[in-house]
């Protein structure tokens, strides 16, 4: 997919490993997305994705490190919203996280967040590295 998409809204920052910064970006996420008049439902399930991401990013990813930073790209369109998280942690392969909805798993913390990305967003895929996600959202409500 090239950039064939008309973003009407696109931000491209790189923030230090602060859970403040990361619920920075959200909110303006969340304003873009009321703005471009997406739906409630996606927009929750959009938000969901991006806060565990983030998050993911610079609590696993970068341990909290203050010295690294996570690099977040987030555009928004009126049929699409991209969203790709960089973080400069060892990474992780994301075939590896139990699988959370199985009995012995349900007590098992980790996991849940890349199955909730993978259950709200359109497309998900992991670098190879495994510390780079990029997720695209496709409108499905009018």
């Amino acid at each position: 997919m090239g950039d064939e998409n008309n973003w009407l809204w696109s931000n491209q920052e790189t923030i230090p490993s602060d859970t403040a910064e990361g619920q920075r970006l959200i909110k303006e996420l969340l304003t873009q997305l009321e703005i471009a008049q997406w739906g409630s439902h996606e927009t929750f399930g959009i938000h969901l994705a991006a806060e565990e991401a983030i998050v993911n990013a610079i609590k696993h990813g970068n341990k909290q490190d203050p010295n690294k930073s996570v690099e977040v790209d987030m555009r928004v369109a009126k049929e699409r919203v991209l969203i790709h998280i960089t973080d400069e942690g060892p990474g992780f392969d994301p075939h590896a996280v139990p699988d959370p909805t199985l009995d012995e798993n349900l007590d098992v913390p980790s996991g849940r967040g890349v199955m909730l990305i993978k259950a709200y967003m359109t497309e998900v895929e992991y670098n190879a590295k495994g510390n780079s996600v990029r997720m695209v959202k496709d409108r499905s409500e009018p």
